[in-house]
């Protein structure tokens, strides 16, 4: 009876981090997706602004992509320890 609940515990630890894994994946997908969207929209109302929005819109990926990679090495490692 215990190795049967240690080993789901296991599997539902696997199952948690690749669940975890995805969210944060689509999580940036919707982020980025927004943060271009808003950008061309600001871009296309106010053209002059653009260098200054463009470098704007690259940090704010940038910091997207960073929190996505942060969350999928938490859930890498909570699949292998």
């Amino acid at each position: 009876m215990i190795s049967l609940v240690a080993l789901l515990a296991s599997e539902l630890g696997t199952l948690g981090a690749t669940i975890g894994g995805g969210l944060a994946v689509i999580g940036a997908g919707i982020g980025i997706g927004k943060i271009g969207g808003q950008a061309m929209d600001a871009m296309a109302r106010q053209p002059e602004m653009q260098p200054k929005l463009q470098s704007s819109m690259i940090v704010a990926a940038a910091l997207v992509e960073g929190a996505t990679f942060f969350t999928l090495i938490i859930s890498i490692l909570a699949l292998f320890v």
